[in-house]
């Protein structure tokens, strides 16, 4: 994840941002800067790489001002290069940014149309130009980014400053998190409170849709309608173990609600939405000739293989294998020379599944590893290497590297389509266009929170729940499943809906929840009559589904959670929010230890 850190300070401030980039660097990142206001005007230094890097650069070249902003940035639209590091530079404006602009090509497309020239790739700079054209046509700073913000879809959060304006800092956000610091004749702004702990122990955290201005001695934030609002000031604490939590009660809860933005950077890593392409870390690996391909994988990981099993067999005609991995050697499976074997593991040191990547290096197959540590075990013995952008996921039941998975392998999937000639130029850029607007649409599934916490209440009594789906969304079942049974005790199983007359109906009566996942769209018919066959036994049914599907399916449930219509492509992506969701807020009802539940670790490293 990006950092990134605005300081109006007393005295000079590069020194005080380089060390909150210090304490940003466990998000991950490829290349920094800052940049001040002095005399007015900007000055700015930006360098690739490592942050020592940047310190090299302010040490022979150092950066005055009391009034600057800072950002350490995860390459996504745009090589990691000075020029697309932050901050940028447009006029009179200069920002930083964390997160996605979802429509940066038609607003840019827009922008050039107009007679604006750009500098960099990134999505960033399109902020930048919205509002210099605002000032240039006579708006202030703040009435500019007012104007501004409403016309950016997408996940993001912002720091933006002013030529010629020393005491003001204006921040933004929306999906992703920002925190105002308060000090003594100083104000700050940071990506969490871990980047303002050795400035202020004083922090407010801005909510959903919020932006602020800060001077010196002021802080005033508005909500998404630009109404004052008013915004608890906290003690952030010492501990950095509880800082970075921020408002949040569980580490689970927060990396929940950070899936839109970790999505977003992954899916920039991966889509060109400028040429409607989809990407690949090492452009040159051939996968024209790849004819089969195995996928391993454990626990939440062998869920998003089996949605990419529905993904790679749709769009690419490459038929899959999938195993657990702890099962996967001891079947001896026939591996053709020359297939691609598929590994999955947030950690990369799963051993289950590290021993059967090597299993299969001895069986003459190329290896890809999707995974969410770079430098892991798994990492380094691949040959193709599918990094997600998930970030540092503390909770022990895994939820954003889920999704993040679930990303990283739909855009595997449009890549190897292409590569096989399945799917044409205009197919790639439709997979693009929708791939983009899952964080959004994730965003908007959050938005249920308050709602899914209400209908915990009606499973968390429960002994046994179930969970039902089709398709893509079977495998969702089974997460949703697991989900529960890790934090919550309660035991949960999940099925393809139309096993359900085959046996597993006979646990139905009115003391068992089910859980019906079921999006509108081709399957939705089959997966609600056999919701209706739950219904008639005394199953108490919770629908989630977009409205359309929850108008269509009439009487029967004693909730429903609607979701937000998205291409089918997505739903899996935007469907975990919610399964998630729903057996977070069951575990806190019940008072189980939602981050560190019992007998689990984060990374299992034995078999």
């Amino acid at each position: 994840m990006c950092g990134i850190l605005g300081i109006l300070g007393k005295g000079d401030v590069a020194g005080p941002l380089l060390e909150g980039l210090r304490r940003l660097e466990y998000r991950g990142y490829d290349s920094a800067g800052i940049c001040t206001l002095v005399n007015g005007g900007f000055d700015r230094r930006r360098a690739p790489g490592k942050l020592v890097n940047l310190a090299e650069r302010l040490a022979a070249d150092p950066l005055p001002g009391r009034t600057g902003i800072a950002h350490t940035r995860w390459a996504t639209h745009g090589a990691p290069t000075e020029d697309n590091a932050h901050p940028h530079i447009v006029g009179d404006v200069s920002l930083v940014h964390n997160g996605i602009i979802e429509n940066f090509k038609e607003l840019r497309d827009a922008l050039i149309a107009d007679g604006r020239s750009f500098s960099s790739q990134t999505d960033t700079e399109v902020v930048g130009h919205l509002i210099a054209r605002e000032l240039e046509g006579g708006a202030s700073p703040r009435d500019a980014v007012a104007a501004v913000l409403p016309q950016l879809h997408g996940a993001f959060s912002l720091a933006i400053l002013f030529a010629g304006h020393d005491d003001l800092l204006i921040g933004a956000r929306l999906g992703s998190p920002l925190v105002v610091g308060y000090g003594d004749g100083e104000n700050y702004l940071g990506s969490d409170a871990i980047a303002l702990a050795p400035l202020t122990q004083r922090i407010s955290y801005l909510e959903e849709g919020d932006w602020a201005v800060l001077s010196r001695t002021s802080v005033e934030i508005f909500d998404v309608d630009n109404a004052p609002v008013e915004r608890e000031i906290t003690q952030s604490g010492a501990s950095a173990a509880a800082v970075e939590k921020g408002n949040h009660r569980h580490y689970m809860q927060k990396e929940i609600f950070e899936q839109p933005v970790v999505v977003a950077q992954t899916l920039q890593a991966y889509l060109k939405p400028l040429d409607g392409r989809v990407a690949l870390p090492i452009p040159d690996f051939d996968l024209s000739a790849i004819d089969r391909v195995t996928i391993v994988a454990c626990g939440t990981s062998f869920y998003a293989g089996m949605v990419a099993k529905y993904w790679f067999e749709k769009f690419a005609r490459v038929p899959v294998d999938i195993d657990v991995a702890s099962e996967f050697r001891y079947r001896d499976p026939v591996l053709a020379p020359g297939g691609l074997a598929l590994f999955i593991s947030q950690s990369g040191e799963t051993a289950d599944t590290l021993a059967a990547l090597r299993h299969c290096k001895q069986h003459d197959q190329k290896i890809a590893v999707v995974v969410n540590v770079p430098t892991s075990t798994m990492a380094r013995e691949a040959d193709l290497l599918l990094p997600t952008n998930a970030g540092p996921e503390i909770g022990v039941a895994s939820t954003k590297a889920f999704t993040c998975q679930l990303a990283v392998l739909a855009a595997f999937a449009a890549n190897l389509a292409r590569a096989k000639g399945r799917i044409d130029a205009a197919e790639e850029a439709e997979i693009v266009k929708h791939l983009a607007e899952a964080p959004e649409a994730m965003s908007r599934a959050l938005d249920h929170d308050d709602d899914i916490a209400a209908i915990a209440g009606l499973v968390s009594p429960a002994r046994d729940v179930l969970y039902l789906g089709r398709g893509p969304d079977y495998p969702m079942a089974l997460e949703g499943a697991l989900k529960l049974k890790e934090i919550s005790y309660i035991h949960a199983e999940g099925y393809a809906a139309g096993e359900m007359k085959h046996g597993p109906i006979a646990l139905i009566d009115e003391d068992v929840p089910v859980i019906v996942i079921a999006p509108s769209g081709e399957l939705f018919e089959k997966t609600v009559s056999n919701m209706h066959e739950v219904a008639a036994r005394g199953g108490q049914v919770i629908l989630i589904s977009d409205a359309a599907g929850i108008a269509a399916a009439g009487d029967g449930c004693v909730a429903t959670i609607e979701m937000p219509t998205c291409h089918p492509l997505i739903q899996p992506l935007v469907y975990a929010v919610p399964v998630q969701l729903l057996a977070y807020h069951v575990a806190v009802a019940k008072g189980t230890d939602v981050d560190q539940p019992r007998n689990l670790a984060k990374s299992v490293t034995v078999e």
